[in-house]
């Protein structure tokens, strides 16, 4: 299992119902995409008060079963086309540990985001035990989804959370929040 997402940065004045518009569009045509587990079309709105956020992004999170997958989406027609509209972004990937999600999944409106860098000390063992533990209690508490994975490059790691409804409750000074405009699930799913 593969975490990716990119992050694009938009002024300040962006209106960002360019984006929720996008979003609205080209959402679907990714529900079952090969390879897929899902994926969740997120943004940030410096101008919504529900999601404190410092600025605008467009933010997709993508869980992938293969990379083949990955490869497959990175080098067709909708990375290009977003590639046309916002420039080539840095996508950062991830080695996951568990990516869950419930039969609620498409129910997500919000979404939670933590990424931290591994001290040079960490025992990688004991802090995927506890990322684990963390993403299952998550899902306990209400947690549509939980995606736990690291970078074995930069040692960091991301912890994403997908939620059934706005949450400024989970406001951190290092958490991004997101509004979820769409979700896009496997064949599967």
């Amino acid at each position: 299992m593969i975490a990716m997402q990119y992050s694009i940065a938009l002024p300040a004045d962006y209106d960002m119902d360019i984006v929720r518009r996008r979003i609205a569009q080209k959402g679907p045509q990714l529900d079952g995409f090969p390879g897929l587990s899902f994926k969740a079309y997120l943004y940030a709105d410096r101008d919504d008060a529900a999601l404190p956020t410092r600025g605008n992004l467009y933010a997709p999170f993508y869980a992938w079963r293969e990379a083949a997958g990955m490869h497959a989406f990175l080098a067709g027609p909708g990375f290009a086309a977003l590639t046309d509209a916002f420039g080539r972004p840095h996508v950062r990937t991830w080695s996951a540990w568990e990516a869950n999600g419930t039969a609620r999944l498409r129910e997500a409106v919000c979404a939670s985001r933590d990424l931290r860098a591994l001290p040079v000390d960490a025992d990688l063992g004991e802090i995927r035990t506890q990322a684990l533990a963390q993403a299952h209690e998550d899902l306990a508490n209400g947690a549509l989804a939980a995606v736990s994975a690291f970078d074995p490059q930069t040692w960091s790691l991301v912890a994403l959370r997908l939620w059934d409804r706005p949450r400024p409750d989970l406001a951190r000074p290092l958490r991004q929040l997101y509004a979820v405009g769409h979700v896009s699930v496997s064949a599967a799913a």
